[in-house]
């Protein structure tokens, strides 16, 4: 038995870098067909690259503005991934942990959105600030 268990799990295992990575990618693909919250962060991603580029921020300033959108981003993926198997293990009956699971991976969305928001007043903010004065 325990070798019949041993087999199915190698069964699953990637085998290659590239069906890891086409496994990635199909991921991201799925999330962006699949997740509304996602399509409205890209939306907002999109926004502030645009700011970024007419508005000339610096180097660094690039650097923190892709470092809010990726981890947005990345934990939207991962806070729909963690409600999908918090489905799947909850599907015939409510249970309180599979509530907390799901609004505690919401909420980490939230504080990086928050995170995103302050980084956008920083970085923004002050570039408005003085073409309107």
């Amino acid at each position: 038995m325990a070798l019949h268990d041993n087999k199915s799990q190698r069964k699953w295992k990637n085998r290659t870098v590239t069906s890891s990575l086409e496994f990635a990618l199909t991921g991201i693909v799925t999330a962006i067909k699949e997740e509304r919250n996602l399509k409205s962060h890209l939306l907002s991603a999109i926004a502030a690259i645009i700011a970024g580029i007419l508005l000339r921020i610096s180097a660094i300033e690039w650097l923190f503005l892709f470092l809010a959108i990726f981890l947005v981003i990345a934990l939207e993926i991962v806070n729909s991934a963690v409600e999908n198997v918090v489905d799947l293990a909850s599907e015939y009956h409510f249970s309180m942990l599979a509530k907390k699971a799901k609004d505690m991976a919401a909420g980490a969305v939230l504080v990086m959105s928050l995170y995103a928001v302050v980084t956008g007043i920083i970085i923004f903010a002050p570039k408005i600030w003085e073409l309107i004065f």
